[in-house]
Order: C-alpha cells, then sequence, then structure tokens
C-alpha cells in the first residue's frame, strides 16, 4: 500500500465513522438519536484510532492538511509530499461522507432538521462570532498538533512508523482528539481538521438531499484557516523548544 492509498484509507474511515456517529445521534428514528455529545466526541475519538491504525505503518496517518502543512514546518516533513498527502486526505473525506449517506440513506429522508443534516458533514458555530470561532479552531488544532509532537518522540509523524504496542500505539491519539472534543468542542464542534470539514461540506451541497438546506459556504473558512494557523503556530514553538 502507498502512503497515498493510505492516507485516503485512513481519512475515509474516519471520516465514515466520524460523520456516522453525528449521523447516528442527530437523524430521525435512528437507535442512537439523541444520545449527546458523550457518544459523538468518544465515536470520533475512537474514529481517528481506526484511520490510524490503518495508515500509520504506511504514511505517518496525518489524516489531515493541518497536521501535514504543520509537520512540514517543523521539518518532520517533505514538502514536496505535502500536496499529494493533502489530496488523498480530501478525496478519502469526500469519499467517507458519501459512506454516511448510504449508510444513513432512509433517516436523512426522515430528517426535516436542515442544521442537523449540515452538523452530520461538517461543523458549525454554537455562537456565530468569526474571531472567537477561528479563535477555538487555532487553539484545538494547537494542541492536537503540539501534543503529537510529544507523543513517542513524534515518531508517529514520520513518513514510514512502526507504530509500537500494536494497535495500542494509537490510543494516545484518540484519547487526545477525545478530550479536545470533550473540553474544546463546544464552541464550534472542533474541525481540527480542513479535510474533515471541507470535503464532507462539498458532499452535503452536492448530494440529493431534499431538505438540507444550505451548506453555509459563508463559514467555511473557519474550519480551513483555523487549524492550519493552529498547527504552524504550534511548529513553530515545537521548533524553538529543541535543544
Amino acid at each position: 500500500m502507498t502512503p497515498f492509498m493510505a492516507e485516503f484509507l485512513g481519512t475515509m474511515l474516519m471520516i465514515l465513522l466520524g460523520d456516522g456517529v453525528v449521523a447516528n445521534v442527530l437523524l430521525n428514528d435512528t437507535k442512537g438519536n439523541n444520545s449527546g455529545l458523550i457518544v459523538i466526541t468518544t465515536a470520533w475519538g475512537l474514529a481517528v484510532f481506526v484511520g490510524v491504525i490503518i495508515a500509520g505503518p504506511v504514511s505517518g496517518a496525518h489524516l489531515n492538511p493541518a497536521i501535514t502543512i504543520g509537520l512540514a514546518i517543523a521539518g518532520k516533513f517533505p514538502w514536496a509530499n505535502v500536496l499529494p498527502y493533502i489530496c488523498a486526505q480530501m478525496l478519502g473525506a469526500f469519499v467517507g461522507a458519501f459512506l454516511v449517506w448510504i449508510m444513513y440513506y432512509d433517516h436523512f429522508k426522515r430528517t426535516t432538521n436542515q442544521a442537523n443534516i449540515l452538523a452530520v458533514f461538517c461543523t458549525g458555530p454554537a455562537v456565530r462570532n468569526y474571531i472567537a470561532n477561528i479563535s477555538s479552531e487555532i487553539i484545538g488544532a494547537f494542541v492536537l498538533f503540539f501534543t503529537i509532537m510529544y507523543i513517542a518522540g513524534a515518531e508517529v509523524t514520520t513518513t514510514k512508523v512502526a507504530i509500537g504496542l500494536g494497535s495500542i500505539g494509537a490510543l494516545p491519539v484518540a484519547f487526545l482528539v477525545w478530550v479536545i472534543g470533550l473540553s474544546l468542542g463546544g464552541t464550534t464542534g472542533y474541525a481540527i481538521n480542513p479535510a474533515r470539514d471541507l470535503a464532507p461540506r462539498l458532499m452535503h451541497a452536492l448530494l440529493p438531499i431534499k431538505t438540507k438546506g444550505t451548506s453555509d459556504w459563508a463559514y467555511a473558512w473557519i474550519p480551513i484557516l483555523g487549524p492550519i494557523i493552529g498547527t504552524s503556530i504550534a511548529a513553530l514553538l515545537f521548533l524553538q523548544l529543541q535543544p
């Protein structure tokens, strides 16, 4: 398996499971309807766990354009590979979102709440204040990247890695995403990943869902720019702290 395919498959499965739990909680007549934020944040952490297991040994499991850019800034990843990785992540997220629609097709048909349908695919602010919203995404992505750089001496971020301890080696990243969701996710839904938000938002715009409403493109720049700024700041700080 190539690094491109690893990033594609890892991101696809992450989005399938991550957006899938939101569909399970928010769409009508599902088994998990109204089960709450704890269910969503827990499953998102485990979704990242699955993606890291699949992609980690081959690509390093970036699964996130902001992580890829941050690693390049930190000198841990070649700039020449940044664009191919981002393309793989975007394609994986796009396909993952499509699979969620297939999985919950009947429940999308039974749901009329436009905000809930949109939330399956992408994030949105609890209170729309663009300065506060982008600050939330910057902080969340900063915590994500800065902590990852100290997991196993940043070994999980190189191009080819052995995750270590089998599947258990991916758990620290899952716990990290879980705590970010629980602690910092109440403002914007903690996208902290441009591919996680942009590609599924585009899928929302394209899918034939009668009651879907708009895709809120006015907000879409926040979960793109915010995470990139956050990981870039974290990468620069990491460099300054190295001996």
